[in-house]
This record gives structure tokens, sequence and C-alpha cells, in this order.
């Protein structure tokens, strides 16, 4: 993006057994780019879970100096035994300041209806002064970087529906008309009166239920949290669990993850066994 050289086709080149198209003295850079890599993981306020699914919808963003490579389309499965990658999205602009609004711009308007991704961390990465100034590092979003509510997954059950609005509508139904009353989110009502977005929802405000809503915290009942193979289980029935005690372990996209539990107490149902396929928000462990 800041040279005008097709990296992947200079590769091909040199795999063919052909030299490279350019020489040093050739290369001149302009501008400035950044790249956000867009995968099938849950920031989880910093855990940053792998979570694999169906996608229903994606429309990556468009525009002057956006590139979109991706993996994946509208229908596809991103499949729990592979890396999680959906694809990378890509800007390039005149200058730092201006790279950083537009890929700010392109996450905004990308619409991707499917398992929770890492698009909301990367806004809060691009948002933070640390990273305009250019004051961050590799450890920063370790230590640094706060997360606290940045989540990819649906609201947790028992939250008020958001408003709906009523409207009337006509439509056509093999050549006869009929006028319809339709109730939508008062939010999208409001995107579509100033002419933006498309009607579209985007992945992070997903609906509920989407996914399977996780327990409530501390109610003994342990969900895994994506879809995945049960490689481990440390407990059975009967015995004696502390709070924050790892319970079993799920492998998905190449990870492990330790599954916890959320209390202290007895263990009064064991729902799983090694090897077992497992779904996101599946009850495998319940703790009395």
């Amino acid at each position: 993006m800041v040279s005008g050289i097709d990296l992947v086709a200079e590769q091909l080149r040199v795999a063919s057994g052909e030299p490279l198209s350019f020489s040093q003295d050739d290369i001149s850079l302009r501008g400035h780019s950044i790249e956000v890599r867009v995968n099938a993981e849950d920031p989880a306020e910093g855990k940053f879970l792998p979570s694999p699914g169906p996608i229903a919808t994606l429309v990556p963003p468009q525009g002057n100096g956006v590139r979109w490579d991706g993996g994946y389309d509208s229908g596809d499965e991103v499949s729990q035994y592979y890396d999680n990658l959906i694809g990378k999205l890509v800007v390039w602009a005149g200058d730092r300041d201006t790279a950083i609004a537009r890929m700010l711009r392109c996450l905004d308007e990308f619409v991707l209806d499917g398992p929770p991704t890492t698009i909301p961390a990367a806004e809060a990465i691009l948002a933070h002064d640390d990273f305009k100034a250019g004051e961050h590092s590799t450890k920063w979003v370790e230590d640094t970087l706060d997360l606290t509510g940045v989540r990819g997954t649906p609201a947790p059950a028992g939250d008020d529906e958001d408003e709906k609005v009523e409207r009337s509508v006509d439509v056509e139904v093999n050549g006869k008309r009929f006028a319809v009353k339709l109730f939508v989110p008062a939010d999208q009502v409001a995107v579509a009166a100033a002419g933006g977005g498309k009607g579209l929802p985007k992945a992070r405000k997903r609906s509920k239920g989407t996914s399977g809503a996780a327990p409530t915290a501390g109610s003994g009942r342990i969900a895994v949290p994506m879809q995945g193979t049960v490689v481990k289980v440390n407990v059975a029935v009967g015995d004696e669990v502390t709070e924050g005690q790892v319970l079993c372990v799920l492998e998905a996209m190449k990870m492990e993850n330790n599954i916890a539990a959320d209390k202290a107490g007895t263990v009064s149902e064991v729902n799983v066994e090694e090897g077992a396929s497992v779904g996101s928000g599946d009850v495998i462990i319940v703790i009395e």
C-alpha cells in the first residue's frame, strides 16, 4: 500500500524461479498504511476467546484507500479446527492521523453478522491517545489498554429489548399488493433517516440469542464460551471445588482454554467426557 508493489505477486515470481521485478532503487514509499486483522475471537474484556461459528452476513467497508483481503463470505462458517482469521482490513492515507481516522470509519461501517470478532478491540486501540501518539509498545495491550466492557457477545439475557417503532410498508406477493405493519428498532430508523448504514446490523450490535447466552456468573452452571472439543475433564460428580478451579480444558482453533468454576461447591453434574464436541453456551458441569 505504501510502495505500490504487490508483494504476493513477487513471492509467486520467486517461487517459480523468476527474479524480482524491481530493485532496491526502484522502491519509493509514500503515505501511511494500517492493517487490522479481523478474527473470529471475542475480546471478552481482554481474554480474547476463540469464537468459531457461521457467518450470516459479511459486507466489508469500501472506499478510496481501502483494501479487504478476506477468506470468508456470507454463508460461510469459521471452523473450530483452523486459524480464526476472517480477513485483513488495510487502509492507506497520506499521513498517519488520516489513516487512523479512515480505519476507524471502516471498522464502524463493517457489517459482520455472525461470530464475535476482534473489531471492538481494534476500535479501542485505534481510538486510544497512546496509539495516536505512537507511544504504544509490544506489551501495551497487556499492560496498559483497558478493555473493560469491550465484548463481542450479545447482551446478557434479561436486558430490555430495543425500543421498537411501528412502520407501514407496501409489499407485493405474487403480483398482489399488501399493506404491512412492521416494528423495527428505533436506532435503525434514525440511521435510515440520516441516509447511512443501509439498515444493516453490525456484529457487535447483534440481537440477543444469536450465539447462546451464558448463564449468570456465580450460578454454578458452567457453560463453554465457544464451540470446541473437550480434551481434559478434571472433576467428577461429588468432587468439592473452589471458585476459579480449572474444571476442564477446551480446545478451539488450535488453542487450549481453561474452563473454571464460577463458585465453590460440590459437582452435581458432569455432562461431557474427553473427546466430546460442544457448542457455545452448552452447560457441561453443574456445581451445587
